[in-house]
């Protein structure tokens, strides 16, 4: 009888360490650790970006950092042509340079601080003014070189050697003397606008605007509508196609249309010529954060995310992408293809 509670005993002993070990009533064959999971992102990633992209990039931004809560997207906003200078001049550590013009990247950039350059978007330029412009109620596609040129108006637009919009703009103004075989009218347009009327960025130009002390500004169409949408005393006139920059058929046309500005070095120029506006988007050799910038640009070339963002913030993309030079990261060729 002793023997038989012995036994008892020693099974139910068994039966609780069983119960503790793979627990009472469960699979032994569930029992195995969970995979683990992928490992948050984390860092900081460094975007310089032109002025233009300044809207689209802060919903970006925002999005990205919505997602991955221990991001931090630092943006630095301005003239491409300047901020390209800053990576090559003064060496500063970028790990995304998104420019207003591709030729940027892949002339001032490629191959010594950049390999490789992502065509994404398009634009065209515009003329912005508010309806306290003067001559507001009269200026239009045909007219409005007559209007700018009228005493007492005052028009800008961005420094050329600066911010590709400033050269576009001194562009345009050429091309419109060909379009309207108006002779002389690109040197009336560039002697009637005021050293005061130019300023670094074209953004700078809105607040400008505003307030009345510009009547008219030379502007991207994105900018154009994106600041009309947040502010409804923005309008804009929409330029013909053979002075705009915006089309691929006209790209022998706006060749004709040159302009020298400063080049990086002092007394060095760089000849700028007219095609239709393009932007780029690269990788830096002086990123700091590779790992964390492929996954922005995983974010950002994904048609239902940062494609669909820049369309939203009123930036036209390009379909397709097109890619200059080599290195492209072969993580991001699906999503581009």
């Amino acid at each position: 009888m002793l023997k038989r509670k012995t036994w008892i005993v020693c099974m139910l002993l068994l039966f609780v360490v069983a119960c503790v070990v793979g627990g009472c009533g469960g699979d032994a064959t569930n029992s195995e650790p969970a995979p683990e999971q992928a490992a948050e992102l984390e860092g900081t990633v460094v975007i310089y970006h032109a002025g233009s992209l300044a809207i689209p990039f802060e919903a970006l931004e925002a999005e990205f950092e919505n997602l991955h809560p221990k991001v931090d997207i630092q943006r630095t906003s301005g003239g491409s042509t300047k901020l390209s200078r800053q990576i090559v001049d003064l060496g500063d550590k970028v790990d995304i340079y998104a420019s207003a013009d591709y030729t940027i990247i892949d002339n001032a950039l490629i191959p010594d601080y950049a390999s490789w350059d992502a065509y994404f978007a398009n634009n065209s330029m515009v003329i912005m003014y508010t309806d306290q412009s003067k001559y507001a109620d009269e200026i239009s596609k045909n007219n409005w070189y007559e209007i700018l040129l009228r005493d007492g108006v005052n028009y800008g637009h961005s420094n050329p050697n600066d911010d590709p919009c400033g050269y576009r703009s001194v562009l345009c103004w050429q091309l419109a003397e060909s379009k309207y075989e108006q002779e002389g009218l690109y040197q009336q347009l560039c002697d009637n606008c005021p050293e005061a009327n130019i300023r670094p960025k074209s953004v700078e130009l809105i607040s400008l605007l505003e307030t009345g002390a510009l009547d008219y500004a030379f502007e991207y169409e994105s900018v154009a509508r994106q600041h009309a949408a947040a502010n409804d005393i923005f309008k804009w006139v929409e330029l013909p196609q053979k002075v705009n920059l915006s089309n691929l058929e006209n790209e022998e046309f706006y060749a004709q249309a040159t302009l020298e500005t400063a080049g990086s070095a002092p007394g060095e120029t760089v000849t700028r010529v007219g095609q239709p506006i393009v932007y780029g988007i690269t990788m830096p050799a002086s990123g700091e954060n590779n790992e964390l910038a492929l996954e922005f640009l995983k974010f950002f070339f994904d048609k239902e995310q940062g494609l669909k963002m820049l369309e939203d913030n009123g930036q036209p993309v390009l379909d397709p992408i097109v890619i200059n030079g080599e290195g492209f990261p072969e993580e991001l060729n699906a999503l581009i293809q």
